[in-house]
C-alpha cells in the first residue's frame, strides 16, 4: 500500500519501512520536520522556574526560552550541569536541572547575555 493513496488513515504497524515518524511519515533518518521545528522563544526572555508536577515531590529547575536547536541544548544542558553538579535532561525545547539551583543558573545564563528572569514561586 503506497502512503500517498490514503491520508486520512494512518499506518498501526508495518515491518516493511522500520520505524518512520508520525508527522511526515518518512523514515526516521531521512526525517526533516524534526530538525527544522522552530523554538517559540518567548520575547527574548529566558524563564528560569522550579517545578514538582510528575516527580513525586522532587523539584527540578526548569530553563525554557532558549532560542537554541537540540545539539546546541544538550551542550548547554551538559554546561549548566557540570556548573552545578547534578544530573538533568532536555525535554521538549526547555532544559531540566535536578534540584534547586535557580540563583546559579540565572547568573551563569547571565553571564551568557541572555536576559533572564525568574518564573514560578
Amino acid at each position: 500500500m503506497a502512503r500517498d493513496e490514503n491520508r486520512n488513515s494512518r499506518l498501526v504497524y508495518s515491518t516493511e519501512h522500520g520505524r518512520t515518524c508520525p508527522r511526515c511519515n518518512k523514515n526516521l533518518d531521512r526525517c526533516s520536520c524534526r530538525k527544522t521545528s522552530p523554538r517559540l522563544t518567548g520575547a527574548g526572555i529566558v524563564r528560569v522556574g522550579r517545578a514538582t508536577q510528575g516527580r513525586k515531590g522532587k523539584g527540578v529547575t526548569v530553563i525554557s526560552g532558549l532560542p537554541l536547536d537540540d545539539d546546541q541544548l544538550k551542550q548547554l544542558a551538559r554546561t549548566l550541569k557540570q556548573k552545578c553538579g547534578s544530573g538533568g535532561t532536555v525535554k521538549t525545547g526547555s532544559i531540566e536541572i535536578q534540584g534547586e539551583h535557580r540563583d546559579v543558573l540565572m547568573a551563569e545564563i547571565k553571564s551568557m547575555g541572555y536576559t533572564v528572569r525568574r518564573s514560578g514561586g
